[in-house]
């Protein structure tokens, strides 16, 4: 199967670092012409600079702003009003005891986790609609499955997406648009990858190690017994955003290496 985004726009949100810059270097190589966003212009450069690195012919742009504000949508969609492909990759997480979260945490998280994707997906779904062609996709979690107990706050935003992804699916049925949510794992991102490497620094082991435990004491569930690589993640984003995966729409696909335990 060979995959040609060519003379697609598509834009990936939170796309620096992480599952975000490996799903806008994945698109790029694809020949789709990719908008990165972050909250810096330094980090935004950075990961323009590393797209071009792995993919020389990329067509790419970056946007600095904070999407996480209306604010920030706002200067997003006033410099690329219309798109074909949009990614909400765009989100935050935090391991905090339920009974510590402040009411200021699970506002931040709904606005930057939910409300993100909710403002690019009402302007930019209707662009789509109107061309018969567009691909709109939320990163999700398994988290939003089995809602973790170390982070409550950010499990339940990764179920709203869940809603929010299959709600606009069915409000854009027939019309060419398809909505799907993309649920990884645990993932080696870059988040995830400092975090780990903080323990494994308190604790004086690898990080390796740090990751194992973390694999066999809090996802035990797991099939593939690892953390995915953000590639992996990624190969996934670009199908979907594909012309060849023009009948999913409205599902929550997960590459989460088997950790719900689900045949569904």
């Amino acid at each position: 199967m060979q995959i040609d985004l060519t003379h697609r726009r598509a834009i990936v949100t939170g796309s620096t670092a992480g599952i975000g810059l490996a799903i806008a270097t994945g698109l790029a190589a694809a020949g789709a012409q990719v908008v990165v966003t972050g909250r810096t212009q330094a980090r935004v450069d950075d990961a323009l600079a590393a797209i071009r690195k792995q993919v020389p012919k990329a067509i790419v742009t970056g946007i600095a702003g904070d999407l996480g504000t209306r604010k920030g949508a706002d200067l997003l969609i006033a410099q690329v009003p219309d798109t074909d492909i949009l990614i909400n990759n765009l989100g935050i997480f935090e391991p905090k005891a339920f009974f510590d979260i402040p009411d200021e945490d699970w506002e931040r998280f709904f606005e930057v986790n939910v409300m993100s994707g909710v403002r690019l997906s009402r302007h930019y779904a209707q662009g789509m609609a109107k061309r018969g062609w567009g691909r709109i996709q939320f990163i999700s979690s398994e988290s939003g499955v089995q809602i973790p107990a170390e982070m409550v706050h950010y499990g339940t935003t990764k179920t709203a997406q869940l809603a929010v992804s299959r709600g606009l699916a069915e409000t854009l049925a027939g019309t060419g648009v398809t909505v799907n949510a993309v649920l990884p794992g645990p993932t080696r991102s870059e988040g995830v990858g400092d975090f780990f490497a903080k323990i494994a620094t308190e604790q004086g082991v690898s990080q390796e190690q740090v990751e194992r435990d973390f694999i066999a004491s809090h996802r035990p569930s797991s099939l593939i017994k690892r953390l995915a690589t953000t590639d992996e993640v990624a190969n996934l984003c670009v199908y979907l955003a594909s012309e060849q995966a023009s009948a999913t729409t409205g599902a929550a696909v997960r590459v989460d290496g088997g950790v719900v335990r689900s045949i569904a």
